[in-house]
């Protein structure tokens, strides 16, 4: 699994900005550990503390039966989950909850809409990462990078059109059997929709909720002279515990979500060469087109993915991708520094005059 210090390092934090008088509900902040292999932070305005311990724990029961769900390493009494489905390939369908059809149905279909780019069918190519990453976590010094030869044979098991769903009777099906699924791209962020539409829905009306790079806004924040959240934008170079100097800077947007890819988040070093775990589908190997891609959408499960998509291919294409969405916007920080972004995401940043309200 990741490190620990490498999982808090997050590429986003809700950054400070307070409003002239103190807002009429009260602002409450926890956190928790043991799901999806994250920090989760949560960010909520109730009337008092019990009402606030209701929501943090149903947001955590939730979070946890998602991940047990999603979960492709562990097994779990009474649970069918993607591990289920994954030992179970080339033998039979395996009947799973909705939760599962949904996320899969619609992974398929962001594959489809983006080029093909992120394919939760990869598992058996980032299976061999991941083997290698954690052998590098017990022992650096004799950290290696995998043979290519491997990861070769291992791409010819990754067709998306062998995961089969039936949404009538609610299974799944890997028709390969040296297949596998992974879904580490759109699975937390999917979680986290679920989550905060859920949440809503009992009656939270302002708050955020921070899973890793993955940051879903929830209402408006209710104090005077601000009407929306300020997101800072980390420096892939310094730790989040740095502070609001390390900023590159700060997005201001009153709802959706915003979620970080980087280079920095999972790696171990070969030869004093990092190897991150974002794995492009083409050469096999970690991407090297940017240090960062943070984007903003309406959905948490939208940005989750394709902060990944957009990571994988070089700026142009991962430029017309963006394009391509509605209600999407993105910024780019590349190998040298420079920051790319487009006329939405810039209108959105302290840079360019953005701030908590409109008259800021």
């Amino acid at each position: 699994m990741k490190k620990i210090i490498l999982i808090m390092m997050f590429s986003l934090f809700i950054a400070g900005c307070s409003g002239a008088e103190q807002p009429v509900k009260h602002k409450y902040t926890d956190s928790f550990f043991d799901t999806f292999d994250t920090l989760v932070r949560v960010v909520a305005y109730a009337d008092n503390e019990e009402e606030f311990d209701r929501y943090l724990d149903q947001i955590h029961d939730r979070y946890m039966e998602l991940h047990r769900l999603y979960d492709i390493y562990l097994n779990y009494e009474g649970v069918s989950n993607l591990k289920t489905v994954n030992d179970n390939a080339g033998i039979k369908p395996v009947e799973v909850a909705p939760e599962i059809i949904d996320l899969i149905l619609f992974s398929k279909q962001m594959h489809t809409r983006t080029g093909g780019i992120t394919n939760i069918a990869m598992g058996s190519v980032l299976k061999i990462w991941h083997h290698y990453r954690i052998e590098a976590d017990y022992d650096p010094a004799g950290a290696q990078v995998p043979p290519l030869e491997d990861l070769i044979e291992a791409s010819s098991y990754t067709d998306l059109d062998q995961v089969i769903v039936d949404a009538e009777k609610n299974t799944v099906f890997l028709a390969d059997s040296r297949m596998s699924i992974d879904v580490g791209a759109v699975a937390k962020g999917f979680a986290t929709e679920i989550v905060a539409e859920e949440i809503e829905a009992a009656g939270l009306t302002a708050g955020v909720i921070s899973a890793g790079g993955n940051v879903r806004l929830i209402g408006t924040p209710p104090e005077e002279e601000r009407d929306r959240w300020g997101i800072g934008v980390q420096d892939p170079d310094a730790s989040i515990f740095g502070g609001e100097e390390k900023l590159l800077d700060v997005i201001y947007l009153a709802g959706g979500s915003v979620d970080t890819s980087g280079d920095y988040q999972r790696y171990y070093v070969v030869d004093g060469k990092a190897y991150h775990h974002l794995i492009d589908p083409g050469t096999l190997m970690p991407a090297e087109h940017f240090r960062v891609v943070t984007v903003a959408a309406d959905s948490a499960a939208v940005a989750d993915f394709m902060s990944t998509t957009l990571f994988l291919v070089p700026f142009e294409q991962s430029y017309a991708l963006v394009e391509s969405l509605d209600n999407f916007e993105a910024l780019w920080i590349l190998p040298d520094g420079k920051m790319k972004k487009t006329d939405g995401m810039r209108e959105m940043l302290k840079s360019s005059g953005a701030g908590g309200s409109d008259t800021n």
